[in-house]
């Protein structure tokens, strides 16, 4: 066996070395070191040799299997080296090419923006879901099934098949993407949001004032597309509960953060206007040299008002110990008076032409 293992050994390095590529050098390691190779197969000899001699020859057998490891390893490296080159010749000296990054779409841009804004003066980030209840959506809100206000959010109802259907409680039809399911309670149906107050409703519900959140996130609504309007679009609310809150403290907040995201040209306005959910309530414009070219004095910007009492006693708090303002906003309309463009549309088409130049 002694006498053997030299001549193997040579072989074996001989045919390493001279393995043309990848697939040959692992086909002679297997030949010579695999669970079926020749150096295998002496290992499971010794067992025939006399018992002084199996030291020597298992030394020997070991040496030779360590220099064609270190063969092999050698062979692979140069083999790998030249499998990574190109086929045809190059000029290195040429200069590269790269890798097209990408980056944050320009809603998220902005959305981040705001929260930055608003961070700066306490105010943390809540989330909900984009699936509710007509509770939480509409109900707890002050919006019961026969308020008016509801057709203006007219929306997408939920259920458990597929075919289209009236809902029950509104005198106006209801596109819905699937039938109601009859177990849920009525008046509670489940629908896509309209608005990302129904967060504001929750976070009350679980945690005593004061509050201070914004609510950032995906909305629906029934609109038809067209250059300012999307049946799916992003909204901001913010919501601030305390011990003596006035409407001061919502102009201030709101006059900041407008400021730091249009420039401190901007002004607003605030006039008033309607909704069930605040009271006072207001509408709140805004005018800039941006504006101004647009050829308008004042644009609307975004909705605001004090929690309305019933919103209190609903979530457990009582009117008469905490005030509160809550606003809301369209994310679409910040950027497109940002970037100046015409067409919310833009926003969804993942159009790179587009998307490239923020």
């Amino acid at each position: 066996m002694l006498d053997q293992i030299e001549p193997l050994k040579q072989a074996g390095l001989a045919e390493l070395r001279a393995a043309p590529d990848l697939a040959a050098l692992e086909q002679t390691k297997g030949a010579y070191l695999g669970p079926q190779g020749k150096f295998t197969a002496l290992m499971k000899q010794l067992g025939a040799l006399p018992k002084e001699a199996r030291p020597a020859a298992g030394k020997f057998i070991n040496q030779a299997k360590t220099e064609l490891d270190a063969a092999l390893a050698e062979r692979r490296a140069e083999l790998e080296v030249k499998a990574a080159l190109p086929a045809e010749p190059t000029d290195f000296t040429l200069p590269g090419r790269r890798r097209a990054l990408g980056h944050l779409h320009p809603l998220t841009q902005v959305t981040e923006d705001i929260v930055r804004s608003f961070r700066k003066i306490g105010f943390v980030v809540a989330d909900g879901p984009e699936i509710e209840d007509e509770y939480h959506c509409f109900d707890a809100l002050n919006t019961p099934a026969d308020h008016p206000a509801r057709d203006s959010q007219d929306t997408f109802y939920i259920g458990s098949n597929s075919s289209p259907v009236v809902h029950p409680l509104h005198i106006t039809t209801h596109t819905a993407i699937a039938p109601i399911d009859p177990r849920l309670t009525p008046g509670n149906y489940r629908l896509l949001r309209t608005h990302t107050s129904s967060v504001q409703i929750r976070v009350m519900e679980k945690q005593p004032p004061p509050i201070r959140i914004i609510v950032p996130g995906r909305v629906y609504r029934r609109d038809n597309a067209d250059a300012t309007h999307n049946p799916t679009f992003q909204q901001i609310e913010g919501l601030y509960v305390d011990k003596n809150v006035t409407v001061g403290d919502l102009k201030g907040t709101v006059e900041f953060v407008f400021k730091e995201l249009l420039g401190e040209e901007v002004k607003l306005r605030f006039r008033p206007h309607y909704f069930s959910y605040t009271e006072p309530s207001f509408e709140i414009d805004f005018s800039s040299p941006m504006v101004r070219k647009m050829g308008k004095e004042w644009l609307e910007l975004a909705g605001c008002g004090m929690v309305h009492p019933k919103v209190f006693e609903r979530v457990g708090y009582d009117p008469e110990v905490w005030t509160g303002w809550a606003f809301g906003f369209g994310i679409e309309r910040i950027a497109m008076l940002r970037y100046e463009i015409n067409d919310i549309r833009l926003f969804y088409e993942n159009d790179v032409r587009f998307l490239k130049q923020f």
